[in-house]
């Protein structure tokens, strides 16, 4: 829920916004990130404003541009908060950061096998701190990063186009065909030459663009947007679907299904841990992402 902003901030806050708005060129952008109304936001900033006696920013009809006014006060605010900022971190990176509140966003495949894991053991060391996990598809998740609405990300990588965002490698996704058991199918299917009935994600989704890319033109039987989804309708022999090899045995033992590996083509994604790379990292975003890379090693 934003806030209205109906009361005048500290100095210290309104700067803060201020930073935020010349960073993003955007008071709606901006609003939104730090949770205030677009109101509250204009009413700090002319605050802030009739303070220094003068504009900070021109509206434009995209966004807003920073005035001659607005720029000297950037050059002073913005290094002067990256140092506070990054000193507060080196403090409580000392003393172990145990509180505060992460917000991660996750491509709905990884939530089943690899998250699972990188989550437990990073609340198990920081019982204190609050980890929203919010499941999407490739695209969202890159958006919701880059909107600052998640602190990072855990992605495919051929969903990452961004100049905003930084990208850490962690593992690559090999692909295996999903079948239900009473399936006459076994060994290893060549999917150039075998003509199937898929079950598959939306085509927004980075792994249903992953036959597009690979020059396959599979025969659709049906979309969904969850794996339980998908697993129900291959259990019901709607078709087969494609999903990284890494999917619990036990899981598809609850739903009768079997692997079977992939002869042609390798359908392999690099899975990738994503932020935004103009900010000082979060201490316990940092420590997520070491908790991701010694998972993988």
């Amino acid at each position: 829920m934003a806030r209205g902003g109906n009361g005048v901030e500290s100095p210290d806050r309104q700067l803060r916004y201020f930073v935020k708005i010349a960073e993003l060129k955007s008071l709606s952008r901006a609003a939104e990130i730090l949770d205030l109304t677009q109101s509250g936001i204009s009413r700090q900033l002319s605050s802030l404003e009739a303070y220094v006696g003068k504009p900070l920013f021109l509206r434009t009809g995209r966004g807003v541009e920073l005035t001659d006014a607005g720029k000297k006060l950037l050059m002073a605010a913005k290094p002067a908060y990256a140092g506070i900022d990054e000193a507060l971190d080196t403090i409580r990176d000392r003393e172990g950061v145990t509180q505060g509140h992460v917000r991660l966003a996750v491509i709905h495949t990884l939530s089943y096998y690899f998250m699972t894991d990188v989550v437990a053991e990073f609340i198990s060391q920081r019982e204190n701190v609050n980890l929203s996990l919010m499941g999407r598809s490739s695209p969202e998740v890159v958006t919701l990063v880059e909107s600052g609405k998640a602190d990072i990300g855990f992605v495919y990588d051929s969903a990452v186009d961004s100049a905003d965002l930084k990208s850490t490698p962690l593992f690559e996704d090999e692909m295996c065909v999903i079948a239900s058991r009473k399936s006459d199918l076994c060994g290893e299917i060549d999917l150039t030459t075998t003509r199937l009935r898929l079950v598959c994600f939306p085509r927004h989704y980075a792994l249903r663009r992953m036959f597009q890319s690979s020059g396959l033109q599979p025969d659709v039987a049906a979309e969904a947007e969850t794996v339980d989804a998908m697993l129900k309708l291959v259990s019901s022999q709607v078709g087969i679907c494609v999903l990284p090899s890494q999917i619990p045995e036990k899981l598809l033992v609850d739903y009768d299904l079997k692997k079977l590996p992939i002869a042609q083509p390798k359908l392999r994604r690099r899975v990738v841990a994503i932020t935004r790379n103009d900010k000082h990292l979060p201490a316990l975003v940092r420590d997520l992402i070491k908790v991701a890379l010694a998972k993988v090693r």
